[in-house]
C-alpha cells in the first residue's frame, strides 16, 4: 500500500487574528484579543505526530504547488477571486464576515487548494494507491461567489473538477464526515449526477438550515445528493452504522472511479464547535470501511483532504488513525485518551431513526448516471 503524503509548513502561516474565537477582538465591548478557533495548532501537532510516530517514514510526500486561476475559476466565479485577489496585500475576510484572513493568505489557500489537487492527480495517475492531503485552510463550505465558515477556497471541490477535465475521470464520491454540513461541496454539484456527494453531519449546526434530508439534488442531479444529519450527542456506534446502511450501500450503487472523504474531526468528543462523541477508533472504522468498499468499486483509489477540528490535543490522533488505514498499519499507534468510559456510544434509538430517513434515499442512486453530464 503506497499512501501519497501532503503537507507544507506554509499551511500554518495562514492568519485567521486575534479573534476572541469566533468573534473580532474588540476591547470596547470587552472581547479581549486571543486567537481564532481555526488557527494552525491543530494541523501543525497533527503533521509533527505524523513524524514523531515514524509513520512519516511509511508515507510518500507528495509537493503542493499553487492552483492557478483556471483551476480555480472551475468551481468560483471571477468576481470571488477577485474579491481575494485583491485584499491579499492587506487581509481581509472571505466574503461571508466570518472567514477572515491575513496578508498573503490567498497564496496559502492557494497552495491548499493545489494540495488537494496534487494528491487527486497522484492517485488518479497511479503514483499512489490513496492519499491524505493535511492542509489549511479548510474548504467545504466556500460557495462559488463567497467564501464561508473558515474556507476561502472549495479543496475538493475544486480538485474533482481538475481531475474531470485532465483525467479523465468520470464519477466521483464525496463523502464528508466533517460535524459541519459539507454545503459548498453539495453546491458545486448539485445538478450533477456524475458526483455523488454524501453530508454526515451535526444536525443543523452549520450553517443552521443547510443539510437536510430533503435536499437532494435537482435536474439530472437529483438523487445524487445524500445528507444524514445527526442528533447532537451521536457517538461512534451510530457513525458507524451510518457509514454501513448509507455510505457503503450508495458508493456500491454509485460505483465511483475515485473516493473523497473530507476528513473533518470536529465530531470527535473534545471539540469546542460539535457535540458529537466520535473518538479515534471511530474515525479508525469508519476509514476502514470506506477504503474496503473504495477496494471492491474502484481499486483503492481514495483521497482524504483535511477539514475541520479544532482541539488541537484531539485531532493529531484522530487523524493519525485515519492516515495508519490508508498506509495499512497493522499495529494503530495507542491512543492515549481511549475514552473506554464515555457513554452513549451505542446506537441510539433517535438515532437509527435519523439514518432510517437518510436510508431510504439510496434506492434512487443509478450506477449508470449519464457520463456526458457537466
Amino acid at each position: 500500500m503506497t499512501t501519497g503524503y501532503v503537507y507544507h509548513e506554509l499551511y500554518g502561516w495562514h492568519d485567521t487574528g486575534t479573534h476572541a474565537s469566533l468573534l473580532p477582538a474588540d476591547p470596547r465591548r470587552g472581547l479581549q484579543p486571543y486567537r481564532h478557533f481555526e488557527n494552525a495548532d491543530a494541523k501543525r501537532r497533527v503533521h509533527e505526530l505524523v513524524v514523531a510516530s515514524g509513520l512519516v517514514d511509511r508515507l510518500t510526500r507528495l509537493a503542493p504547488r499553487p492552483a492557478t486561476d483556471d483551476e480555480i475559476l472551475l468551481v468560483h466565479t471571477p468576481g470571488h477571486l477577485q474579491r481575494l485577489t485583491d485584499a491579499n496585500d492587506t487581509g481581509g475576510d472571505g466574503g461571508d464576515g466570518g472567514t477572515p484572513f491575513g496578508r498573503g493568505s490567498l497564496d496559502i489557500a492557494r497552495l491548499s487548494t493545489g494540495g488537494v489537487i496534487r494528491a487527486a492527480e497522484a492517485v488518479v495517475d497511479g503514483a499512489v494507491d490513496n492519499a491524505y492531503a493535511l492542509v489549511r485552510p479548510p474548504g467545504h463550505h466556500a460557495l462559488a461567489d463567497s467564501g464561508m465558515g473558515f474556507c476561502m477556497l472549495g479543496n475538493i471541490a475544486i480538485a474533482v473538477q481538475a481531475v474531470r477535465r485532465t483525467r479523465g475521470v468520470e464519477r466521483v464520491a464525496v463523502v464528508d464526515i466533517d460535524v459541519h454540513h459539507g454545503n459548498g461541496t453539495q453546491a458545486a454539484f448539485y445538478d450533477d449526477p456524475n458526483v455523488l456527494a454524501i453530508s454526515l453531519h451535526q444536525d443543523r449546526m452549520f450553517p443552521p438550515n443547510s443539510g437536510f434530508v430533503t435536499e437532494r439534488g435537482t435536474g439530472a442531479g437529483f438523487g445524487y445528493t445524500l445528507n444524514l444529519p445527526l442528533p447532537p450527542g451521536t457517538g461512534n456506534g451510530a457513525y458507524l452504522a451510518a457509514t454501513r446502511r448509507v455510505v457503503v450501500p450508495a458508493l456500491r450503487r454509485f460505483r465511483p472511479d475515485l473516493v473523497v472523504i473530507a476528513a473533518g474531526f470536529d465530531a470527535n468528543a473534545l471539540d469546542p464547535l460539535g457535540r458529537m462523541m466520535l473518538t479515534a477508533t471511530g474515525y479508525r472504522e469508519i476509514t476502514s470501511l470506506v477504503v474496503e468498499a473504495a477496494a471492491e468499486l474502484c481499486d483503492g483509489r481514495v483521497l482524504c483532504a483535511h477539514e475541520g477540528g479544532y482541539d488541537a490535543a484531539y485531532v493529531p490522533f484522530c487523524a493519525h488513525a485515519v492516515i495508519e488505514v490508508l498506509a495499512g498499519v497493522d499495529e494503530p499507534f495507542e491512543d492515549p485518551f481511549s475514552f473506554d468510559d464515555l457513554g452513549q456510544q451505542e446506537l441510539q434509538p433517535h438515532q437509527d431513526a435519523a439514518i432510517k430517513a437518510t436510508e431510504e434515499l439510496v434506492g434512487d442512486i443509478s450506477d449508470t448516471p449519464p457520463r456526458d453530464a457537466t
